[in-house]
């Protein structure tokens, strides 16, 4: 039976980011993969694109990952917040903070691409893929793991075992781990257009009675669409031509950026939210989606599955300095305690926004504004808007403020 440190259960992107996090640890590290790993060299200007945070942009230039997807990727060095039909608005820009940006934009692919790509250099990482595991079991030794595998059944034993398999996480549910799930009763519609009027680095997010609209800004003078509906209305919405989107879309959002066209494939997702009850078992972990799956509103889910990713490899690298147990019970509790704040503030606002922004009372319409104008102009929220929406709230893993002035 074949022995590591960690074992990583997902090469995704939160999962493919720990592997390389702790490439040079000096520890063992092990990732099984459903999927064989390919490179997708097809570009596709209609393409899913992720909103990377600050803190992500910097983890990923430590990891050596960004500059390989740099030049893809779109800096957001303005957003624009406001509910239509009421008067308040939030405007940041980067350079009033001294950055140059907050974060930026990048196709999901590119970075899965450079993700691989650097796994590909890592040292000592052992990768099954395609292979699936199928069980685990506890002995007196660490974590022992089934794999199916092309070749057959595989056995490995680790000290820790690392359940970075997304919202229907298998390691979750082996370890009895519980969740709290939330149907929004929402579907995002995710999608590409071409604004009239350059977006020139400004990310805008519009709350409407119905769920938020986001327009991101992409390469070649896209912009990337996610527009929330009721899922009683999604059936009608899935149907309209081209133009019946396009329509609909003006309707949300209104002409700040002029006439869209050009729209590009449509992909609609039902949201729900699905917290785990708990971050740990017994030499277990959960990282990402298998931790928590949160509303899109915000853009924050991959930004906090990588603070996770991060801040357990720089427990266990300093676990491994010390010639520790990768599993030990005490490092699995303090890794539980620092993504405690961070898990849970960016949880509960975005489940917050998506709740308190669509409830159409009149007290909280003219709430809501005050709200909306007290940010835009008192100085410490916005730095404090600033700062968790760059990813950095409670524990900040190092990884994540090594290029952040």
């Amino acid at each position: 039976m074949n022995e590591v440190d960690v074992l990583i259960v997902g090469g995704g992107l939160v999962g493919s980011s720990l592997a390389i996090a702790l490439d040079g640890s000096g520890l063992r590290v092990a990732q099984v993969e459903a999927v064989a790993p390919r490179i997708d060299p097809a570009a596709d200007p209609d393409e899913r694109s992720l909103a990377l945070a600050r803190a992500s942009v910097n983890a990923l230039t430590a990891l050596g990952v960004w500059p390989s997807i740099e030049a893809k990727a779109t800096p957001i060095r303005r957003v624009h917040v406001s509910r239509r039909g009421e008067f308040g608005v939030v405007r940041l820009d980067a350079a009033e903070h001294g950055l140059d940006a907050f974060g930026a934009t990048c196709p999901a692919r590119e970075l899965g691409n450079g993700l691989l790509a650097r796994l590909e250099r890592c040292a000592s990482l052992v990768r099954y893929a395609p292979a699936k595991l199928t069980a685990i079991a506890g002995d007196a030794n660490g974590v022992v793991a089934t794999l199916a595998a092309d070749d057959g059944e595989k056995h490995l034993r680790a000290c820790l075992l690392v359940g970075a398999d997304g919202t229907a996480s298998f390691v979750r549910d082996a370890c009895g781990i519980g969740i709290d799930k939330v149907d929004y009763a929402q579907t995002a519609f995710v999608a590409t257009v071409q604004p009239e009027r350059a977006m020139d680095g400004c990310a805008y997010e519009r709350f409407t009675a119905t769920g938020p609209v986001a327009l991101l800004p992409l390469a070649q003078g896209r912009a990337g669409v996610v527009m929330t509906v009721p899922s009683a209305d999604a059936p009608r919405v899935a149907a309209l031509d081209d133009a019946g989107y396009i329509a609909e879309l003006h309707e949300r959002f209104g002409y700040r950026l002029g006439k869209f066209s050009r729209l590009g494939r449509r992909v609609s997702h039902p949201l729900t939210r699905v917290i785990a009850r708990r971050l740990v078992a017994t030499r277990t972990v959960l990282v990402g989606n298998a931790a928590q799956t949160i509303h899109p509103i915000g853009a924050q889910g991959f930004n906090l599955g990588l603070r996770d990713a991060l801040t357990l490899a720089e427990l266990l690298v300093e676990q491994a300095r010390a010639g520790g147990d990768a599993g030990a019970a005490s490092l699995l509790k303090r890794h539980a305690e620092l993504r405690r704040k961070d898990r849970e503030g960016t949880a509960a606002m975005s489940d917050g926004l998506a709740r308190w922004t669509a409830d159409e009372a009149l007290p909280l319409k003219a709430l809501r504004s005050l709200g909306l104008i007290a940010i835009d102009r008192i100085a410490p929220l916005k730095q404090a808007l600033v700062a968790r929406g760059m990813g950095f709230r409670g524990h900040s893993p190092a990884l994540a403020l090594r290029h952040f002035p």
